[in-house]
């Protein structure tokens, strides 16, 4: 492998939290943060962590169910996946996007990151990637740029839309059953007419198409996502 991977502590009040980080083979560049599924700070988080390294980012993952389950491990079917939807269900997501914007300060604070921090969250990360972009008063927002991949239940947050002044990627499966397309309909329409959204839709894609360890991969879905969310982030941070 050539980036250099460890697990770090961030500081949150009088604890703190695991992250994996990934430095980049350069040594320096722009940060990311990572946003997990329901499943932890997996062996797939950890290819994603590497693989934004191996594109030249300081990419980083927080562990965000640490208050009940520290650096839990799921698989996605079975008893894992309801144990994952059970920690979910537990977990206060207000203090989740406050994690995120300390790992996004711990990030910053990284000599090897070289500035703009964006955030790439999937499923339940992709709607924390929404919440911490809308977080944060004008000007003090703890990232540059967002991008969610199937964030379910933006639909049911579209009054923080107004809050969210960076740019922002959705990327959205067409056969994805729980986030159906009426529901991306609706964040498109509180998006229209600001030049700060970008959306696209993959036909013939369902839930969870950019993890190889799931049924639903899409190899194509997968690849087009990469290589519009690089775009992005070249273009943003």
């Amino acid at each position: 492998m050539s980036v250099s991977t460890r697990w770090i502590d961030i500081p949150a009040g009088k604890d703190s939290f695991g992250a994996y980080l990934a430095l980049p083979k350069g040594g320096k560049g722009p940060g990311i943060v990572i946003i997990q599924e329901i499943f932890g700070v997996n062996g797939h988080i950890r290819d994603v962590v590497e693989q934004y390294a191996l594109d030249g980012y300081v990419a980083i993952a927080p562990d965000i169910f640490w208050r009940t389950a520290p650096r839990v491990e799921l698989d996605y079917v079975g008893a894992d996946r309801e144990r994952g939807i059970e920690l979910m269900k537990k977990t206060d997501m207000s203090l989740v996007v406050e994690d995120i914007a300390a790992t996004a300060a711990a990030l910053r604070a990284l000599p090897e990151c070289t500035g703009k921090v964006a955030a790439i969250g999937y499923c339940l990360g992709g709607r924390l990637a929404y919440l911490a972009a809308a977080s944060g008063a004008s000007g003090a927002h703890s990232i540059d740029a967002a991008v969610s991949y199937y964030g379910g239940g933006i639909h049911t947050q579209l009054d923080l839309a107004d809050k969210i002044r960076q740019p922002m990627l959705f990327h959205y499966a067409e056969l994805d059953h729980g986030i159906p397309l009426d529901a991306v309909g609706q964040v498109k329409e509180r998006f229209a007419g600001r030049d700060n959204a970008e959306f696209h839709i993959y036909p013939g894609a369902d839930h969870g198409f950019n993890c190889s360890a799931r049924a639903s991969y899409n190899q194509n879905a997968a690849a087009l996502a990469h290589g519009r969310t690089l775009t992005f982030l070249a273009q943003h941070l």
